[in-house]
């Protein structure tokens, strides 16, 4: 059963990751590598949000799926109400709808690999919830047929080199796209890492495996 203790304990830190990731995502990484100008595929959120992974899996394991789902839910709630006053409404919203679809296809993918290797559960179910997340939050937040959301981005719909690398060239929402779910990948493989140091302190508990 999920303490009181423990709740606040993963509310809060799912609701600190999900308001920084919400604020940092406006801002291009302005920074060239390889003569590449970053700007034009990764913003800073990439960096910070495929914690909340990490945060849906440990709860998962520990408590399980209905758990983990309440952890969700309740992060949903605060994060996107305090995201309000940290961006703008289309992000806010992007951002929501984003993080409960992958969140939530993480918690089930997770589920059902729990009982085979370690590491196969949290990195598949991250990596399929990331690539959700990525689609919805890119497409909601910056695709000029969304607008209905709110005003749309002029330098998001800006053609630019993709990966500002290929002659061929998109709106620049979509090399962040594809730079957000790289970085993604690599930051859920270097989550694997306090998983494992934690899944023997954070032991399941006898109805983990509840759905």
């Amino acid at each position: 059963m999920l303490t009181t203790r423990s709740t606040l304990i993963y509310v809060t830190l799912m609701t600190l990751v999900v308001v920084a990731s919400n604020f940092l995502v406006q801002f291009p990484l302005n920074a060239e590598f390889a003569g590449i100008n970053l700007a034009d595929i990764l913003t800073w959120g990439a960096f910070t949000y495929p914690v909340a992974f990490l945060i849906t899996d440990l709860t998962n394991r520990q408590f399980g799926p209905q758990a983990a789902r309440k952890v969700v839910f309740a992060g949903f709630v605060v994060g996107v109400a305090l995201s309000f006053y940290t961006s703008v409404p289309r992000i806010a919203i992007a951002s929501g709808s984003a993080y409960l679809a992958g969140q939530l296809l993480d918690i089930s993918v997770f589920n059902r690999l729990r009982r085979q290797a370690w590491w196969r559960a949290p990195l598949v179910g991250s990596l399929i919830g990331s690539m959700l997340d990525t689609i919805i939050f890119f497409s909601f937040a910056f695709a000029a047929f969304f607008v209905f959301f709110g005003p749309n981005d002029p330098f998001a719909l800006e053609s630019a080199p993709i990966l500002g690398a290929f002659t061929a060239e998109a709106p620049r929402w979509i090399s962040w796209a594809i730079g957000d779910f790289t970085v993604k990948v690599v930051v859920g493989l270097v989550m694997l890492l306090p998983y494992g140091a934690l899944m023997n302190v954070l032991r399941p508990l006898q109805a983990a495996t509840a759905r």
